[in-house]
């Protein structure tokens, strides 16, 4: 995600029994198309080279489009490609560009876009968190190593409206990738011209989605959304404008709700309880899990395995889950569960060893055993650390429920801090090393569970705690090669080793309940974890 701004980390995802299907809009709309929409935390970037949290995906996602778009479940649609064929091997695609496809500054969208902005993202200078999900296109490891120029990454447009992608090898969920923001065009000449300003407000900014940003200034909560009249596809946008605001307290939002002020709102566990046989009370489903990460490179203090496996299991998952709400569940890996299946069973299941089981497990009486012996090993008789959250209500519990439950645990030898700040001042300082434990989420990318396991390979841009271990990086590697159920057993052997290693340590996953206004239809909703769109979103009369 990655995208760690609130406790979810990356990408919020939505779904409801209320919303239809994408692409069945009706033409029976109201005249006023305006809706009043809410993120949970501030907006980084629009960058798409760096967004790396949840709010600036889903922002990104509604004024950005790439070769592809996910539907409803993850079913991949066409969206600038007009076609595409792929070689036998696998390892050669080549994408047909829609020739009506328009900047918003009224410039013809062509194959080169893709061309530029894919170089820009794996270039070292450009810093972008996220460019490991290029590997397996042609030399993009090594770009990213420093090796090799951005200019010999396998991407090239042949005229202007063809372009032809080369892999080092066949990646299974490559469709799934091309439909992520990160993969979308970018406009040089608006690059260039913007220089370090580009995507950090919306007037720095050109867009070839269904709707244009309007009213970021880079700090303010507030924003808004217009249809897009350079969009290929405008006849299928009904709305013509959205209208953003950060609401950080659900008890807030809900009130706004309650006033007409807000279409939708995320609730607390206390109103989602109250709420749940009330018209328009929603589940939607992310692909998500919140997990501790602890600052191994900076602090030795953490190095202990057995030390990080008595904090694991002096954590009761189920009680924290019931604190939180119904929509949460205790975390017993770092993969979330309902995100894909092997043999038509939970990928979950089949990488929990009864070992690893044993260290996300509540047991007090082991978890004292453990944490004494990890002390001994560090050389320390008590230990205290910091406890870095954002200053979300939920990220608050959250945070509060783990010092209480170390500390009860525990008693005299262990001190909690937390320290709540404002998202994007967490993400800055995690991004920088500057923290002791962090709370962090993610949310999938893609329903693979490699979007979660590749984050903790040696040196990637997520592995904020630097833990390491050659095996593990080893089998992620192999499984980047494999296919089937090959695959997906290398992938779990992997998440078996982490979750035994406490690289890091899982805490919770939850979806989230919404309350929404029955008029508002057609929301696409992608369950893999990746960003809503509005596109064929309308209120209804």
């Amino acid at each position: 995600m990655k995208k760690s701004k609130n406790i979810l980390g990356g990408l919020a995802v939505m779904t409801s029994t209320l919303l239809a299907a994408c692409g069945a809009s009706s033409s029976k709309t109201a005249a006023n198309q305006k809706l009043n929409w809410m993120e949970e935390a501030e907006l980084s970037t629009i960058d798409v080279s760096k967004i790396m949290d949840d709010v600036s995906f889903n922002q990104v996602n509604q004024v950005m489009e790439g070769l592809y778009t996910l539907g409803n479940n993850a079913k991949v649609k066409n969206a600038l490609a007009s076609k595409a064929t792929v070689s036998k091997d696998g390892k050669t695609w080549t994408f047909n560009i829609r020739k009506n496809a328009k900047w918003s500054n009224g410039q013809a969208l062509t194959a080169k876009d893709f061309v530029y902005s894919w170089k820009r993202t794996v270039d070292p200078k450009t810093a972008s968190e996220y460019s490991y999900l290029f590997s397996g296109i042609k030399n993009a490891d090594a770009i990213v190593a420093g090796k090799k120029k951005a200019s010999t990454l396998g991407i090239k447009a042949v005229g202007k409206y063809k372009l032809v992608v080369s892999l080092e090898w066949k990646i299974p969920y490559f469709k799934l990738l091309m439909a992520f923001p990160l993969f979308f065009p970018q406009n040089e000449q608006a690059v260039k011209k913007y220089g370090s300003k580009y995507g950090t407000a919306s007037k720095y900014m050109v867009y070839n989605g269904p709707f244009v940003h309007k009213g970021w200034t880079g700090s303010n909560l507030s924003w808004k959304l217009v249809k897009n009249k350079y969009y290929w596809d405008k006849k299928d946008v009904k709305l013509t404008q959205i209208n953003y605001s950060v609401q950080k307290s659900p008890s807030t939002a809900y009130n706004l709700y309650q006033a007409g002020k807000l279409d939708g709102t995320i609730l607390d566990a206390q109103a989602s309880k109250q709420l749940t046989k009330s018209k328009g009370y929603t589940i939607r489903k992310v692909a998500n899990t919140q997990y501790l990460q602890f600052n191994l490179k900076k602090y030795s203090k953490f190095k202990s395995t057995n030390l990080r496996r008595g904090i694991s299991m002096a954590i009761n998952r189920s009680s924290l889950s019931k604190t939180l709400g119904a929509t949460y569940k205790a975390a017993t890996t770092f993969t979330s569960s309902g995100l894909t299946t092997v043999n038509g069973e939970d990928f979950t299941k089949l990488a929990a060893s009864s070992e690893a089981k044993k260290y996300t497990s509540y047991n007090k009486q082991l978890a004292k055993q453990y944490f004494e012996k990890g002390l001994k090993e560090e050389g320390l008789s008590k230990l205290s650390f910091t406890l870095l959250a954002s200053d979300d209500d939920t990220s608050k519990k959250l945070a509060e429920f783990v010092q209480s439950q170390l500390e009860t645990a525990f008693g005299g030898k262990i001190t909690v801090k937390v320290q709540s700040i404002p998202s994007k001042t967490k993400l800055n300082r995690v991004l920088a090393g500057n923290f002791e434990c962090t709370l962090s989420g993610w949310i999938a990318d893609y329903a693979d569970p490699i979007s979660f396991l590749d984050c903790e390979t040696t040196g990637n841009s997520y592995n904020y705690g630097n833990w390491s271990n050659k095996e593990y990086d080893k089998l992620i590697a192999a499984s980047k090669t494999s296919s089937g159920e090959a695959r997906m057993k290398l992938l779990a052997k992997a998440e078996n080793i982490l979750m035994v290693n406490q690289g890091v340590t899982p805490l919770t996953q939850a979806n989230k309940a919404w309350m929404i206004k029955s008029k508002i239809k057609d929301i696409i909703y992608n369950s893999a974890g990746v960003c809503y769109n509005f596109k064929y979103a309308y209120i209804a009369n």
